[in-house]
């Protein structure tokens, strides 16, 4: 099963051996934490992206668990130290047991 929203990700393409750089993520999904209930009166299932990882060359190196507090389209950022080229992959989980995979690659210039 696959998330159907487009994450956006935000990943220089080179950079110096040694560099810090910034890496920004967003994900669109309504992060519905089920507290609405329908209009019969019964609750419905919360449905949120629960849990994002960041892994460079297929070692993680950055995780969050997301609760039913976090708004609407969830963006995250964090920092990485660059050591040597390779790809970037992003996974972002919901409660259905969806997945939402993207790649981005970097270059040490």
């Amino acid at each position: 099963m696959t998330i159907r929203s487009t994450p956006r990700v935000r990943v220089p393409t080179r950079a110096k051996m040694g560099e810090v750089i910034e890496i920004k993520t967003l994900i669109s999904h309504e992060m519905d934490n089920g507290q609405g209930g329908e209009a019969a009166g019964e609750g419905m299932p919360s449905d949120i992206v629960n849990s994002f990882e960041a892994s460079f060359n297929g070692r993680p190196f950055f995780s969050a668990e997301w609760f039913p507090s976090v708004s609407a389209n969830p963006f995250q950022s964090f920092f990485f130290k660059v050591k040597e080229s390779g790809e970037f992959t992003f996974v972002w989980k919901d409660d259905q047991g969806a997945e939402r995979k993207t790649t981005a690659r970097l270059t040490v210039a």
